[in-house]
């Protein structure tokens, strides 16, 4: 990994410490060029003759991503983003009153109010497994629970977007394949952050956005779809003549692969520039990537505590977002100190983490998520700039 180049690529880092990746990280350069070349042709040609032109760099949109999770290109979908992601695989599971989601404490906003939508109009039960005292999934809770309610659905984030907290969803993927239940990760904090596996996790479906550890643009995911979920024949709710081809007047023949999830009308700049972020993470390497941004997180998280400052990640194992705040949980005085000195963070409130932040009597922290472009004289900037 050589962190000259990547910063030479990376136009966004010179001028600012940029610690926001876990909202919208900064895209290499080559990513925004293939999107403006993209669009350039689009103007000269028109939408269907730029993207004939095209065909073979889009196909590499599913080439790409499959690399990213080690999984089959024909298990790969496009999406506007990882909630559009998530949406149509729900869709695909037919709910009926009285079935059972088990979730977690920490499982993201988005996903938490699609829930209570299911709860509220069909019926379906919410049922969120214990943490241990150190945080983690108690695991042996929620094998309890899938005895006991024998759920339709086990949905886990795998890395909450209010804290620095890695779940364990390779534990939670083996208790699924043993109880044949339907499981879905919402890996839109993870994927480009850290080495994800599918095959390991054992998941059905796991959705990514391209605009936070990716490093691609807004508007662009992506959904894994496995093959038992497309040899039982899953579809989303709403289908179209991307997913489906009208076979007769009141039939269709259903899509073999997981393109069935997919809207035909999209933006294929974005696309590619989402496969053009893919393959710069495969090049650098998810590994070196992986463990670069640890030894950064937890720079970052050694410093801040050493100056007085309350750190809220808990588990053992964290990742690159670190959360924190003053000692009285405050954050106006780290808010101000690092707007002037040009760091680019976030703000996670109470509103996007109710459970997690109601037991950690907080109702905002700011969140910084260092990635691989940053340096470790950028964190211990930081450090300084917020040392008392």
């Amino acid at each position: 990994m050589d962190l000259d180049i990547i910063r030479k690529e990376t136009a966004g880092c010179g001028d600012k410490i940029f610690l926001n990746s876990a909202g919208g990280s900064l895209m290499p350069d080559i990513v925004v060029k293939t999107m403006m070349d993209y669009i350039l042709l689009e103007q000269q040609y028109g939408a269907y003759g730029a993207a004939d032109r095209k065909k073979g760099e889009i196909s590499q949109f599913y080439t790409e991503t499959a690399k990213l999770i080690n999984a089959g290109e024909e298990n790969i979908a496009f999406t506007v983003s990882s909630t559009d992601a998530y949406a149509k695989a729900l869709s695909s599971i037919l709910f009926k009153d009285g079935d059972v989601i088990i979730t977690t404490n920490d499982d993201y906003i988005s996903n938490q109010i699609s829930f209570i939508s299911l709860q509220k109009k069909l019926g379906v039960k919410i049922i969120r497994t214990k943490n241990l005292s150190n945080h983690e999934l108690d695991l042996e809770n929620l094998e309890n629970l899938i005895k006991k309610y024998n759920p339709k659905l086990i949905a886990v984030t795998h890395i909450p977007t209010n804290s620095g907290l890695i779940q364990n969803v390779e534990g939670v993927g083996k208790l699924c394949r043993h109880y044949d239940i339907l499981y879905f990760v919402d890996a839109c904090q993870s994927v480009g952050q850290m080495v994800v596996d599918v095959e390991k996790i054992g998941c059905d479906f796991l959705t990514a956005t391209g605009r936070k550890f990716m490093r691609g643009p807004r508007g662009t995911g992506f959904l894994y779809v496995s093959d038992r979920v497309l040899e039982r024949g899953m579809v989303p709710l709403f289908l179209d003549m991307s997913g489906a081809e009208w076979t007769d007047f009141d039939d269709y023949k259903l899509l073999r692969t997981a393109k069935r999830f997919e809207h035909w009308e999209t933006s294929i700049s974005s696309m590619l520039g989402f496969a053009e972020a893919a393959k710069y993470a495969t090049g650098v390497g998810l590994q070196s990537i992986q463990n670069y941004n640890k030894k950064l997180a937890e720079r970052l998280r050694t410093g801040l505590h050493d100056n007085g400052l309350r750190v809220l990640d808990q588990g053992n194992h964290l990742g690159s977002i670190v959360t924190f705040c003053s000692a009285d949980g405050s954050i106006e005085n780290i808010y101000k100190i690092l707007t002037d000195h040009k760091v680019y963070f976030s703000v996670s409130s109470k509103g996007n983490a109710l459970i997690d932040f109601t037991l950690k009597n907080l109702d905002r922290a700011i969140r910084l998520s260092p990635h691989y472009f940053n340096t470790p004289e950028e964190i211990d900037e930081v450090i300084r700039i917020l040392t008392p």
